[in-house]
């Protein structure tokens, strides 16, 4: 599925291919939700890297995380230098991906039918889930990739024409 985005004031377009366009798992680590969050969690979702077209790409800035041991991150927070929406984040560690953040697309996004919550384990004590029936829970880690996710709910999207 072919999915537009944008950052709030219009500086930053982007379009990339994605097979896993639902957003369904929601990620309360701090990181996440201090950069991203706005319900106290982000929603990232999967692309293919090779397929993003950025307009505007010298309004994107970057920002590593600082992690607890006061390590960099080696994945890339993109957003918008101009208006501070964040885009997508990108990790070498895995080149062939991109995990734009559902807030920045403006494609019609499918609604997922279960949810997966994960990191609740460093969630903000303000922050209540809100849990559907059939959701799965983690305090770290879910046991499922966003692709393995798709696969299992039948809902991979395949490449636009």
């Amino acid at each position: 599925m072919k999915l537009e985005g944008s950052c709030h004031c219009k500086a930053v377009r982007f379009s990339v291919e994605s097979a896993q366009p639902v957003p369904f798992m929601r990620c309360y680590c701090s990181i996440c939700r201090k950069t991203a969050g706005t319900g106290g969690y982000a929603i990232n979702l999967g692309a293919d890297r090779r397929t993003l077209q950025v307009q505007g790409g010298e309004h994107v800035a970057v920002y590593r995380a600082i992690l607890e041991d006061g390590r960099r991150s080696s994945a890339e927070r993109n957003f918008c230098r101009e208006c501070g929406s964040a885009l997508w984040l990108y990790d070498p560690g895995w080149p062939e991906l991109v995990h734009p953040h559902a807030s920045a697309i403006d494609t019609e996004l499918p609604p997922p039918p279960q949810r997966t919550h994960m990191m609740l384990g460093s969630r903000a004590n303000w922050v209540e889930p809100d849990l559907w029936p059939g959701d799965k829970c983690f305090d770290a880690y879910p046991d499922e990739s966003l692709a393995e996710w798709h696969e299992r709910m039948h809902m991979s999207s395949p490449p636009s024409s």
